[in-house]
């Protein structure tokens, strides 16, 4: 029997996709009051929680892990048919949630024993835990076993690295990830950060003057690192994720996609998607960025 894949929400796939794939999204909650919490993704739309967000510059909304009852809602109608579960779960080093979903398992457990949970640290963010996600269907899909998938998305979890980076540097400093004095000096000089994701770690890469400057410093360094690694479409899926300014990321899509071209990676397929709440609350409203995530079976 093919298993089934759980995830939260900060995998970034819509539910829309969630549905044609025939996977299952458990929601982190997002509050832009600490009274009022709401469901990512059903509740709350991430275009809104974007606007919301650019209209009202002061505002710092904070984002809450799924429940274990949100998990057990998940994982139970498919222990009662018998069916294998992967939930896959936002870096554990970042977030609660994979607790909560280790709870519900141990919950379940007591009362279906011959269950079949795996709860997976992804120790992704954001689109890559997305692509890695995207990675776990295509296993199912080719008739994997769970044990095996397990195996194989251990072997590609730690490939992931995320360029990116985002216009106001408050957000940075309000999540404790710069201090004041930093993001102080950084608005006055008009200074954008460059930043990294890499094997569960925060990296900053340095600063540019300005959004333009910043955004063709993303390229370079992306560019590179796809050189220096000997990456190819074929082995690694490329990835881009966004915020609230549309027109902006598509300008930025098109000179990525056409700088890829030149430098003789043939991507047919473009992957992009929104960056949800759970990083959207440390970024602003504003973030871009470039990952790369090593395929289970290379094309």
């Amino acid at each position: 029997m093919k298993f089934q894949i759980v995830s939260d929400s900060s995998c970034d796939l819509s539910e829309e996709f969630a549905e044609k794939s025939q996977i299952t999204l458990v929601s982190f909650y997002v509050s832009f009051d600490g009274n009022t919490y709401e469901k990512e993704g059903k509740e709350l739309q991430i275009p809104q929680f974007y606007q919301k967000m650019a209209e009202n510059p002061n505002l710092f909304p904070k984002t809450s892990m799924p429940s274990v009852q949100d998990y057990m809602d998940a994982f139970l109608p498919l222990v009662q048919k018998q069916i294998p579960v992967l939930c896959i779960c936002l870096n554990a080093k970042f977030s609660g949630s994979m607790q909560s979903a280790l709870n519900a398992r141990e919950e379940i457990l007591e009362e279906y024993p011959q269950a079949q949970i795996h709860v997976m640290n992804s120790r992704l963010v954001t689109v890559l835990q997305g692509q890695f996600v995207e990675e776990a269907i295509l296993l199912r899909d080719k008739g994997y076993s769970l044990k095996e998938a397990v195996s194989l998305l251990e072997d590609i979890r730690d490939t992931g690295y995320i360029f990116f980076t985002t216009k106001d540097l408050s957000y940075l400093e309000h999540g404790g990830r710069i201090g004041k004095a930093a993001a102080l000096a950084g608005t006055i000089l008009n200074v954008k950060p460059i930043l990294a994701y890499y094997q569960q770690e925060l990296l900053p890469l340095g600063f540019s003057r300005g959004r333009k400057k910043s955004l063709k410093k993303l390229f370079d360094l992306f560019v590179n690192y796809l050189k220096e690694n000997a990456i190819t479409p074929k082995e690694y899926r490329i990835v881009t994720g966004y915020g609230y300014d549309l027109s902006e990321y598509h300008s930025f899509s098109a000179q990525l996609w056409e700088l890829l071209k030149k430098e003789g990676f043939s991507i047919e397929k473009q992957e992009d998607h929104f960056i949800g709440a759970t990083i959207g609350v440390h970024t602003g409203p504003y973030p871009i960025g470039i990952g790369v995530l090593k395929r289970c079976l290379p094309e």
